[in-house]
């Protein structure tokens, strides 16, 4: 496997940062005004993003151990925004409202450029910073699959005029949110116990 300079790393992913922190601003005020609960959910899913990128750009180069733990750090971040929806999911429960279609799809499709563009440059690099980079892929691809899906409910919310659709895409939202973070919690936990053989420790 060919080693990628730490600057490359950190040039891709402070790139994927500043994406994902412009383009917050842009499905966040389109969210309020739509009345979208899942567009609003994906545009905290933004900082999210931006939060690991950026965490990424302080711990490329630390030691394999604090490494791990930061990656333990990220997989908790990614749970954050599943933990909003679901609050925003459960608000609106009892009487759900649809959105306004027109300005949900029409972020979501920005989103699915701006996501794209993040996964593309994210692939080449996910598999040389261990956890840290494997966050942030994990998290990049995901965030395609949910702004397909935020367009899908938008068609099918157009179609019934119910405010359900959306409701059912936060599910969606939770569970991949929460697949991601297992899968990175697995990863830093490879590295913590593989710090521990390199430092001569006995592993549980």
């Amino acid at each position: 496997m060919t080693e990628i300079p730490v600057a490359r790393l950190r040039r891709v992913v402070a790139v994927v940062a500043a994406l994902n922190f412009a383009y917050f601003f842009v499905e966040f005020f389109v969210a309020l005004s739509a009345g979208s609960v899942s567009l609003l959910a994906d545009s905290v899913d933004f900082l999210e993003d931006t939060a690991v990128n950026l965490l990424i750009l302080l711990a490329l180069g630390w030691p394999l151990a604090r490494r791990a733990a930061m990656g333990k750090v990220m997989a908790v971040i990614i749970l954050g925004p599943a933990a909003f929806a679901a609050w925003e999911a459960v608000q609106r429960f009892g009487a759900p409202e649809a959105p306004d279609v027109v300005p949900l799809v029409l972020a979501s499709a920005g989103a699915i450029v701006v996501n794209g563009t993040a996964a593309w440059l994210l692939v080449g690099v996910r598999l040389h910073g261990g956890s840290l980079s494997r966050a942030a892929f994990l998290s990049a691809r995901n965030d395609v699959l949910v702004n397909v899906a935020v367009i899908a409910m938008g068609l099918v919310t157009a179609w019934t005029g119910s405010g359900w659709p959306d409701l059912v895409l936060g599910c969606v939202i939770i569970g991949l949110a929460g697949r991601a973070a297992w899968e990175v919690w697995e990863v830093s936990e490879d590295e913590r116990l593989a710090a521990r053989a390199l430092a001569g420790e006995e592993i549980d």
